[in-house]
């Protein structure tokens, strides 16, 4: 009789430890996205393109000075997922998302594709969004254009 009130306990145990778990990373994840769209924008963005239409994670994305930082939505990361220097994005393509891409974006978005020395890469962001980050990519300092001219 002992080793089933055990056994009951342990459960019991078990299973309000798995409770408490999962709320914790539901408040994690809701203080991630509550300080993230503090100044973020809403951007897509994808690595793998072996498959036509997936591959796509939302997050919100932030400038800091020549860097791009993008932060998955739903991550327990403290930092930024994906970091773009605005010295090596070069925007090789554009495009509308397909029907079947257009559910994992921001309203309005447009595709574009970042060319890189490693990997390509897949951003989508709304109309603001995009024109913000266009401005941004064309605003290089001087010094980082021409280093040696001071």
């Amino acid at each position: 009789m002992s080793a089933s009130i055990v056994l009951v306990a342990v459960l019991l145990a078990l299973a309000v430890l798995a409770v408490l778990l999962v709320l914790g990373g539901m408040l994690l994840a809701r203080r991630r996205l509550r300080n993230l769209r503090a100044g973020g924008i809403e951007v897509a963005l994808r690595v793998y393109r072996a498959e036509p239409g997936r591959g796509w994670h939302l997050g919100v994305a932030r400038y800091r000075g020549e860097e791009f930082a993008w932060y998955r939505a739903l991550s327990l990361r403290s930092g930024p997922d994906w970091v773009l220097n605005r010295g090596n994005i070069v925007i090789s393509d554009r495009r509308r998302p397909t029907r079947a891409e257009a559910y994992t974006m921001p309203a309005g978005s447009l595709v574009l594709h970042l060319g890189r020395s490693q990997e390509d890469i897949e951003v989508a962001m709304g109309n603001d969004a995009l024109t913000g980050f266009l401005s941004w990519l064309e605003s290089a300092p001087p010094s980082s254009v021409a280093p040696w001219a001071s």
